[in-house]
């Protein structure tokens, strides 16, 4: 795929969606991380409804240290993989208090060094919480980028490099939100909803839908 066509592709998710953000529910950088945290192989309507629950409780890592792993568990139990989550959430929580003064730190280093927080989370949360010009890759944005052709790659840390390589700076910083909801809405897995995709004409994928 040539740069004007990518082009055209991201002025087009942009029109379409001028501001567009993620669909976990968050009011401070830590109810973010926590969200995140908890979204791997999770909904975010999952994760949505276990926090509407947990935040209005405890919503800093001291009031969720206060909880403990056991109390946290009563608040995420819905979620897959709720058990090793509370863990996680509760080792989080400790660190952040007692070597980020109950912030979390505006680092790739620091949050990746966080139990349970990987590339894609710190991704996520330096974009979304800091603005930063990150791209998590997920299933949906690893989908559509290979499937449009828009930055192919075999795995997920190869189609991220491609896309900062690819995407112009003025893009950067929304192009995670735009492809993510664009491969949950439209370029779904099993039968992408070409007909009613803003991008199909630019698109390269060969087996395009009705």
């Amino acid at each position: 795929m040539n740069n004007q066509k990518r082009r055209q592709i991201l002025e087009r998710l942009r029109a379409e969606n001028p501001n567009p953000t993620t669909e976990l529910n968050y009011s401070s950088p830590f109810e973010l991380l926590i969200a995140v945290l908890l979204s791997a192989q999770a909904t975010d309507v999952g994760v949505n409804k276990a926090t509407a629950k947990l935040y209005p409780v405890a919503n800093t890592p001291q009031a969720m240290l206060d909880l403990g792993v056991e109390g946290v568990k009563e608040y995420i139990k819905t979620i897959g993989l709720f058990n090793s989550k509370a863990e996680n959430v509760i080792k989080t929580c400790r660190i952040l208090v007692e070597q980020y003064g109950g912030e979390v730190p505006e680092s790739r280093e620091a949050l990746e060094s966080l139990p349970g927080v990987g590339r894609k989370t710190a991704n996520v949360v330096l974009n979304t919480a800091f603005g930063w010009p990150t791209i998590a890759v997920d299933t949906h944005i690893f989908r559509v980028s290979n499937r449009t052709k828009l930055a192919a790659g075999k795995n997920v840390n190869e189609v991220e490099q491609k896309l900062l390589k690819v995407v112009p700076k003025e893009f950067k910083v929304d192009v995670h939100h735009w492809l993510i909801l664009h491969g949950r809405y439209t370029c779904v897995a099993r039968k992408p909803r070409c007909g009613s995709c803003v991008i199909e004409d630019l698109c390269e994928f060969k087996d395009k839908t009705e």
